[in-house]
């Protein structure tokens, strides 16, 4: 690997020689420009305007072009002599939490490696302290006639420097976020954790490959023998449809559960939309089987007390188990009342309609004398 640029870090009276090695690279197939019509390559000429002829490559320089047209000539010497503290020297400004610049300003990423031996000590020294402390170092750092602001980390062994962008090359965010007030149901934010816990197991980074690279040489490789190149299938179309959120994360949670091998029932997603317990839910049973009677006594006629019997007498048959001694005694004491109450309202029922019969049967009888006696 070749080293791309040479210098040193200082930090304080530290100084560690070191050199940069690119730490990434893109992998692409090459495509070329050419002419649709009999496929020659088309290629950039540099043609000064002023002679209309092209201009070699070792002809060309910079030039910046002033407010009233002119325009001023920047040789390579010129650039290279710019008075950079930053030129040579990669230099710690302070050192700060990990998590306190945000990704977005991070641009390429090289590799920092030692000069010669004498730099090993204070190279691991750096990388440890950096390591224990969990920050990382701010730095400047001149690169192909450009100061760019740099981070120092480590990642593995190894310290990386982190081009990145300044603060005021950062676009503010304002006016891109949805306007007006979203709802989030707790259940809709349940059901979006459970979704991102069950994408995130057994995820390997290092299994992710370019699925277009793919696409493209298969594309290519038909081409070469002649054949039909494969063809994306067409998408089904939307339709517009109002989504419904709740049931998608449900959806997209079974078939996570599915595409892992699991059981999709969705036993979790009915946990999480389940309603809250309704009013009145956590009553007695006796009270509930008191407002039963009552409710019952008032559209049938049938007296309250009867009702009310009645219904604990089926609530003390079917007692809420909890298997505990207490539980059971309430139950049979709850059963005992409940009986005593039944008789007592079936014997109190029983006399009143004896008392009716008999008061109904001596009259009869004295109506019959009365028509003899006539």
């Amino acid at each position: 690997m070749r080293a791309t640029w040479k210098g040193a870090i200082s930090f304080g009276l530290v100084t560690i020689p070191v050199q940069l090695f690119t730490a990434t690279e893109e992998h692409d197939i090459p495509l070329r420009q050419v002419h649709e019509k009999d496929a020659s390559r088309v290629r950039l000429r540099r043609v000064c305007e002023a002679e209309d002829v092209e201009i070699p490559y070792q002809e060309i320089t910079k030039g910046y072009e002033a407010p009233d047209g002119s325009m001023i000539m920047l040789s390579d010497e010129d650039l290279a002599d710019l008075p950079l503290p930053s030129k040579k020297l990669i230099d710690v400004l302070a050192f700060v939490d990990a998590g306190s610049i945000d990704p977005l300003m991070f641009s390429k990423a090289y590799y920092v490696g030692t000069s010669d031996k004498a730099a090993a000590k204070p190279y691991a020294l750096l990388r440890e302290a950096l390591t224990e402390s969990g920050q990382i170092a701010v730095t400047k750092i001149a690169i192909r006639s450009r100061e760019s602001l740099a981070v120092l980390r480590v990642h593995e062994d190894t310290l990386v420097l982190q081009t990145c962008l300044w603060p005021d090359e950062v676009r503010p965010a304002a006016g891109i976020t949805p306007e007006g007030d979203v709802t989030i149901r707790p259940q809709e934010l349940q059901m979006a954790k459970s979704l991102m816990e069950m994408l995130s197991q057994d995820f390997d980074m290092s299994a992710l490959h370019d699925d277009y690279q793919e696409a493209l040489q298969q594309v290519i490789e038909a081409r070469l023998q002649g054949i039909e190149p494969p063809h994306e299938e067409a998408a089904a179309p939307a339709g517009g449809k109002v989504i419904d959120l709740m049931a998608a994360l449900e959806n997209s949670v079974r078939a996570a559960r599915e595409s892992r091998g699991e059981p999709g029932s969705g036993a979790e997603a009915a946990q999480v939309h389940e309603l809250p317990v309704r009013t009145g839910a956590g009553k007695s049973p006796a009270k509930r089987a008191t407002r039963t009677a009552s409710k019952t006594a008032a559209k049938s006629g049938t007296p309250a007390r009867k009702a009310t019997g009645s219904a604990a007498t089926r609530s003390a048959a079917a007692p809420k188990d909890t298997g505990g001694k207490k539980t059971t005694a309430k139950g049979a004491t709850a059963k005992k009342t409940a009986s005593t109450t039944a008789s007592k309202a079936a014997s109190k029922t029983a006399s009143k309609t004896t008392g009716k019969a008999a008061s109904k049967t001596a009259a009869a009888k004295k109506a019959t004398q009365k028509r003899a006696s006539a």
